[in-house]
């Protein structure tokens, strides 16, 4: 049994004085540790435009090392430019998940496109920081991990780790849309692919987490850590329509595995839960766990799909 023990709200984007470009939204955290700080990436909007649709972009926070609560940096421009004409991420990079390696960091992220008879499509690409995380470059106009015959829609959500020399990306494949009256939504699980190197991937083919709301249960954001000779997975689940209603909206749900490939689904234990009242008390999601100085931390966002940030909770109960 698992209990996390929230620290509060680490960062709200319609209240941060000092932002440029971040207006609303810090969606997906994700954190490279540096000797001095600690850097949060995440995607963020401009409010909304003249033909209501968003674009998100990535960009982060700096925070003090030794208190995740003071910031002390912020990236002034997105760290990535959108795609040119017709690409796969010309009208937004979200979710992204940002792994360090020995002399780059790299950010895995989904591009966005626009549809007609649905609103939108995602695959998955990847960019490279040269200089500590400051700037990215794509490795090309094209995404790593797309559509295939058995998942023919979004491919979105990266969760990037390495184990072992190997590289793993949890992702969400999206099986079908649902008409909504006019609104489809999609329904999606959690998948797996894996690496050499983090570039040209081998799909698992095959969904990891069983259902336990309904049929068409959506999944996503997947975070494995490894402890205690086991591998533990956080990661966000909610019921497919009308899931802004409070009671049907994301949560954090838990599973465990002994070789990666086959997960027990246990959420009793995922030790974290929606609020009583505030931030994050309508939903909870995109959990990114990580170890700092002894300690083992969870960055998750709040209400409507983290438009106020996220927070930050500490693991007390193992």
């Amino acid at each position: 049994m698992f209990k996390w023990e929230k620290k509060g709200q680490l960062f709200d984007p319609t209240t941060f004085t000092r932002k440029s470009w971040m207006e609303e939204y810090a969606q997906a955290p994700s954190v490279v540790i540096f000797d001095n700080f600690v850097r949060i990436y995440f995607s963020s909007r401009q409010k909304i435009d003249k033909n209501k649709m968003y674009i998100s972009r990535l960009g982060y926070i700096d925070v003090q090392r030794d208190n995740l609560f003071k910031i002390i940096n912020h990236s002034k421009q997105p760290i990535l430019p959108l795609g040119g004409l017709g690409t796969f991420d010309e009208f937004g990079t979200y979710p992204a998940s940002v792994i360090n390696t020995e002399d780059e960091i790299r950010v895995y992220y989904a591009g966005w496109t626009r549809c007609e008879s649905v609103p939108f499509n995602a695959a998955i690409g990847v960019a490279i920081s040269k200089d500590k995380g400051d700037t990215f470059e794509k490795i090309g106009n094209g995404p790593i991990l797309s559509y295939s015959p058995d998942e023919p829609f979004v491919i979105g959500s990266p969760k990037i780790r390495k184990f072992d020399g190997v590289w793993y990306l949890w992702y969400a494949g999206a099986r079908e849309w649902l008409s909504n009256n006019g609104s489809p939504q999609p329904v999606y699980k959690i998948r797996m692919a894996h690496s050499k190197d983090g570039i040209n991937w081998t799909k698992l083919g095959k969904d990891l987490i069983e259902d336990v709301l309904e049929e068409n249960e959506c999944q996503a954001s997947a975070d494995v850590l490894f402890r205690d000779g086991k591998y533990h997975m956080w990661f966000s689940y909610r019921y497919n329509l009308n899931y802004t209603d409070k009671n049907l909206g994301y949560q954090i749900g838990y599973a465990s595995s002994n070789d990666l490939m086959t997960w027990a689904r246990d959420d009793s234990k995922a030790g974290i839960f929606k609020s009583d009242s505030g931030w994050d008390s309508d939903s909870v999601s995109y959990p990114f766990v990580f170890e700092l100085d002894g300690k083992t931390l969870m960055l998750y966002q709040g209400n409507e799909m983290g438009k106020f940030g996220f927070g930050l909770a500490e693991l007390t109960v193992l």
